[in-house]
């Protein structure tokens, strides 16, 4: 069922969470992680104030170089140590950040994440009113 897996109005509803909320950057591009110092964020990261990512965290964002405000591809992340899925999202990365993203968040064997990328089909279940 492919209509199911990239819903336009899904990455909307991305685009009204990003565009209505400020995101805060909190590591620049070339930073350490904190906890793990080889880890290096190849882009910067931040997270989108007043929203909630679960864990009592606002939702993670890896915001690239492109000039763009829309939601490109979300991650899904599963980290059997915090014992938790989490989603971060991507706005203005290329190709190639987005897959240095993901190398950056796939280095340790406790966590594996995989990227859904941004769609534009309308299914005609999605469709009210």
């Amino acid at each position: 069922m492919k209509s199911f897996e990239n819903n336009a109005f899904f990455w909307q509803k991305l685009d009204t969470l990003f565009l209505a909320n400020k995101l805060v950057i909190i590591k620049e591009k070339g930073e350490k992680h904190a906890q793990y110092q080889n880890l290096i964020y190849p882009v910067k990261y931040g997270r989108l104030s007043g929203t909630n990512g679960g864990n009592d965290n606002e939702v993670s964002v890896y915001r690239g170089s492109l000039a763009s405000d829309r939601v490109t591809a979300a991650i899904v992340a599963v980290d059997i140590l915090k014992k938790d899925l989490d989603i971060k999202l991507l706005s203005g990365c290329s190709e190639d950040e987005e897959v240095e993203v993901l190398k950056f968040l796939n280095q340790t064997d406790f966590q594996k994440t995989i990227i859904v990328r941004r769609g534009s089909e309308l299914p005609s279940w999605a469709i009210t009113g």
